[in-house]
């Protein structure tokens, strides 16, 4: 059995170098090593990392690698590659990378039909993107899902709006307030409208309820056929059915929600770029899978980056990271990272079900630069809290406007370069007698502390390549942490309670004694009046 990572022999040796870099400068570190950025930047397929202004250096890097393959790291990927049920809990394997790999890959023999299945699957769902994407009656698609079903697609096409044909518009419903869906169907008209179901049981609540409106509002509007014009994507083809639903593309019990994109749940994508532009999107996923598979360790990118975040969680207890993608493509991306790691990797026991005694998953958070800087980056630079920061940019921009793409791209740098080297306004007393305590502290309020981490991620271009290798090394960098830390990455239980007490609350609505609901519930169940209708049709 493999040992957790706190009882192995590279955890105890990782605590005690970081009580040995307590003092630890990145200033310092550069000035004793020219060749610091060379040695900690890292290419893999369309991405590039610069690792140099992070809080390590090659003794941490060394010892980290040894965590790695202490904790068997390596091993378990490979057991994911060959299919094997690594999602112990549930009892299932983990193959959302079967989705993106092609019809000629070799493989496992253990995943050779769920392959075929996949493939099928992926002809019958790019053809009918095609058939969308040639009718001129259909002018706008609406995905309704929540959680992967939502955050993926959407941020995948905001993202490669240059791709998107430009004759249809992508509306993306997740919320189960009717505000939302309510004003987006007062801009659309029946006849010209899509619609994508997105629940692999059919049965999600806040998805159901949604759809459950958009029908209404398509057969009052005078819509005709609800099967030419609603489409699920769902394993549920029975409830599909009963809804009016006949056109349904599947996927399996072994992908993850936040791990779907690449399925029939990306049919939105499909339908957006094409599908040359989706099998590029799977292509460029699937060359950075088979990085994580080949590379060595000192070159493997994933690798790297989920030993970071193992480092900053659990050494230098850093918990949270704030992104910053300094692309406005890229504004949706945030929040897709956050239910990646955050649901794959906030838990708090063991496989075996035995209590953590360190922390795992980081809050993510953060928006689109430079708006941050005039939001949260005044925190960053002088708060009580050192926040690593992942800076993420593209070198060549999709547009013709050279000089607003040099101005976005310095002030990546040049926020990178002031959190590392920080500035100094404090001088000393000019008349040498007496205290100034009002000139000092005005002083203080511009001194920059600096020796603070960031990480700078480039891509060549934002192109459905780039975006689904970026992707995916996302997922793998998670994989990677989570190996670590001995925890199943690929069941999310923390989402279930609530939605079991929702359904408890919901049933008992006007009931003067509610059961199984505590007092403050009842009370504020009082106060808003639940069960009595006092809201207005949309």
């Amino acid at each position: 059995m493999t040992k957790r990572c706190d009882q192995v022999q590279a955890w105890k040796d990782l605590h005690q170098l970081k009580v040995q870099k307590t003092a630890f400068d990145l200033r310092v570190a550069f000035a004793e090593n020219e060749n610091r950025f060379n040695h900690f930047s890292l290419s893999a397929p369309h991405v590039f990392v610069d690792f140099s202004k992070c809080m390590w250096d090659e003794q941490v890097e060394d010892k980290l690698l040894e965590l790695a393959d202490q904790t068997a790291v390596f091993e378990l990927r490979d057991a994911m590659f060959r299919g094997e049920l690594i999602n112990s809990t549930e009892n299932r394997a983990v193959m959302h990378w079967l989705l993106r790999a092609p019809k000629t890959a070799a493989l496992a023999l253990a995943t050779a039909k769920s392959h075929q299945e996949v493939q099928t699957t992926l002809e019958l769902f790019l053809s009918f993107a095609e058939a969308v994407r040639t009718n001129p009656c259909i002018t706008d698609i609406v995905n309704i899902g929540i959680g992967g079903s939502d955050l993926g697609p959407q941020m995948a096409i905001k993202a490669l709006d240059e791709f998107v044909i430009p004759t249809k518009r992508f509306h993306f419903l997740s919320n189960i307030d009717a505000h939302e869906i309510g004003g987006l169907l007062r801009t659309l008209s029946p006849k010209n409208t899509l619609f994508l179901i997105s629940s692999k049981s059919f049965s999600t609540l806040e998805t159901m309820t949604n759809a459950e409106f958009a029908k209404e509002w398509f057969l009052a509007g005078g819509g005709q056929r609800v099967e030419d014009h609603f489409v699920g994507l769902t394993s549920n083809t029975q409830l599909a059915k009963a809804f009016g639903i006949t056109t349904t593309f599947g996927f399996w019990d072994w992908v993850g929600g936040r791990y779907s994109m690449w399925s029939s749940i990306g049919l939105a994508i499909a339908i957006a770029i094409g599908e040359a532009g989706f099998r590029a999107f799977l292509g460029g996923a699937f060359e950075m899978d088979e990085h994580f598979k080949s590379a060595d360790a000192q070159s493997n990118l994933p690798l790297k980056l989920g030993l970071l975040d193992v480092w900053y969680r659990n050494f230098l207890h850093y918990k949270s990271r704030n992104i910053a993608p300094y692309h406005s493509g890229l504004s949706r991306l945030t929040a897709y990272w956050q239910q990646l790691e955050m649901e794959s990797n906030g838990k708090s026991v063991d496989k075996s079900g035995r209590g953590l005694t360190y922390g795992t998953a980081p809050v993510l958070w953060g928006e689109p630069g430079t708006n941050g800087q005039h939001a949260f980056f005044q925190m960053l630079h002088q708060g009580t809290d050192v926040i690593p920061v992942e800076f993420l940019v593209v070198k060549a921009p999709s547009h013709a406007h050279t000089r607003s793409h040099e101005l976005l791209l310095s002030n990546a740098l040049a926020q990178a370069q002031a959190f590392m080297i920080g500035e100094s306004k404090v001088t000393p007393n000019p008349t040498g007698a007496g205290d100034e305590p009002f000139n000092a502290a005005a002083q203080m309020g511009r001194h920059f502390p600096g020796n603070r981490p960031s990480l700078f991620t480039v891509l060549e271009r934002l192109t459905p390549q780039s975006l689904g290798a970026l992707i995916a090394l996302s997922e793998h960098r998670t994989f990677v942490a989570g190996a670590v830390w001995g925890i199943n990455s690929f069941d999310q239980y923390g989402v279930e309670l609530g939605k079991k007490l929702t359904q408890n609350i919901v049933s008992q609505m006007g009931s003067t004694h509610p059961v199984n609901i505590d007092p403050s519930t009842q009370g504020l169940m009082g106060h808003l009046a639940l069960g009595q209708s006092s809201g207005k049709s949309v």
